[in-house]
């Protein structure tokens, strides 16, 4: 084994744990405080998180000079911040593909349920209830899914929506109409998408390009009735804009799983009729986290090594 010791800050699997221990000494602290880990670490060559801790510039300044690497069990690092991790000359790693299975699942979860009003029928029968006129939906054959981006989950998501019988139209523009084709779409501007889409679903991540980029104009520019799915990051939607279109009718639906802030609580969009709501809980699959897990585990390994990384964010 060797002399690194790399402090685990959020809960990762098992598996990876055990991974990161056969190469490493391991102090595994799913609960450590905000303050505790500014106090601990620098006397870390490494940490690994998940979305629960924020890895702040006091974090990454305290961590230096002995840390190296900060590794996001999962996809997105909006926790960490980037520019600081640059600046000190702390890398910073991720797991991209564990979850895409579970995301895209989780996305074709929340359309079914939006359109075909499940939660709600499952509330009402259990109290008593026999909602059969309240639970007319629509059908996804025939209708026309918009992805807004098409990576790795948006083209996981076009698969099974082809298998369903949707036309899937994508606007990305970091992906080639070539590639967005390979992905199982048909290549759109921003504005054909909102035009045309019966369903959107949101796979961008947020950056000051996306934020809001679904709010009051593009709302506006939406057909009558569109119902919305997010898995991705909240932010993207403006949670205002979208409230007032559920209400207005603008909207038919929206089925969340990320939100700008988190817990929400019973917000009056959380407890909108027409919102189906979880909890961020997209990538959470007793499979995608034992990915997460193991993934991570090996790229932080390969990070203290001097290794060639395949998930390096920065």
């Amino acid at each position: 084994m060797s002399n690194y010791r790399i402090l685990v800050a959020d809960s990762i699997a098992a598996e990876g744990v055990q991974q990161l221990r056969a190469g490493a000494d391991v102090s595994y602290q799913p609960d450590i405080s905000a303050e505790q880990l500014a106090a601990e670490i620098g006397n870390y060559d490494a940490l690994v998180v998940r979305s629960r801790t924020k890895v702040k510039p006091n974090i990454l300044k305290a961590g230096v000079p002995r840390l190296k690497v900060v590794g996001r069990a999962g996809v997105g690092v909006d926790n960490i911040d980037l520019p600081t991790a640059q600046a000190v000359g702390v890398t910073v790693v991720n797991s991209p593909l564990a979850a895409t299975v579970a995301v895209a699942e989780h996305t074709f979860a929340l359309l079914l349920s939006v359109a075909r009003h499940i939660p709600f029928s499952d509330v009402s029968i259990k109290q008593g209830g026999w909602p059969k006129k309240e639970a007319m939906g629509v059908e996804l054959y025939r209708k026309t899914l918009g992805l807004l981006a098409v990576g790795r989950i948006g083209a996981s998501v076009a698969k099974r929506a082809r298998a369903f019988g949707m036309d899937v139209i994508a606007y990305d523009p970091y992906v080639d109409e070539d590639n967005v084709r390979e992905r199982g779409c048909e290549p759109v501007s921003f504005e054909e998408l909102l035009a045309k889409s019966d369903f959107i679903s949101v796979h961008a991540p947020l950056t000051p390009e996306t934020k809001h980029i679904l709010g009051d104009t593009a709302f506006g520019k939406m057909k009558k009735g569109v119902r919305i799915v997010c898995a991705a990051r909240g932010g993207i939607i403006d949670e205002a804009a979208l409230l007032d279109a559920l209400n207005s009718g603008k909207v038919g639906g929206a089925g969340l799983d990320v939100f700008e802030v988190e817990p929400t609580g019973a917000s009056p969009l959380v407890t909108h009729p027409r919102v189906v709501a979880t909890p961020h809980s997209g990538a959470m699959t007793e499979e995608a986290q034992d990915r997460a897990g193991v993934d991570i585990a090996e790229e932080v390994l390969r990070a203290l090594a001097g290794d060639e990384l395949r998930w390096k964010v920065c």
